[in-house]
């Protein structure tokens, strides 16, 4: 089910360049944005808003979803430690922020929305690279 003015309903829909893999119910991708290195969405697959809104097992195989990518995401960047966040304030379609905090983050105690940054944009060898290696964690060719 989609949601005709939901722009991740329309993400989902495509691949594009930032598609990291399929999951279970959701879709993983990399954030344009890599001021914090590895940032990625799981995106659920179909419009919902609230955890909640999700039966048991679409639920539980979304945590597992989410879970897969922090494991990948520890692989791949070795983070200190891994915040999650599911907000939804601003776009309401369910999507999860895994963003791995590494040794020098501006205010690795603090939230990532409280750093005022310039969005860290990389060359698309780079994203393509680091794609590549998540996908390679998670076990997946593409």
């Amino acid at each position: 089910m989609t949601e005709p003015d939901c722009p991740l309903c329309e993400r989902v829909a495509k691949k594009g360049s930032l598609f990291i893999a399929d999951l279970g119910v959701s879709r993983a991708y990399f954030n344009e944005d890599q001021f914090f290195p590895g940032w990625v969405f799981v995106v659920l697959r179909r419009h919902a808003v609230e955890l909640y809104e999700l039966g048991p097992d679409e639920r539980s195989a979304l945590i597992e979803d989410v879970n897969r990518v922090a494991v990948a995401l520890n692989r791949v960047y070795k983070p200190l430690k891994m915040n999650y966040e599911l907000l939804g304030n601003q776009v309401p379609h369910m999507h999860w922020h895994l963003i791995p905090r590494l040794p020098g983050d501006p205010d690795l105690r603090g939230p990532v929305w409280r750093v005022n940054h310039t969005a860290r944009q990389l060359t698309a060898e780079e994203v393509h690279s680091r794609i590549l290696a998540i996908r390679e964690s998670l076990g997946q060719s593409r």
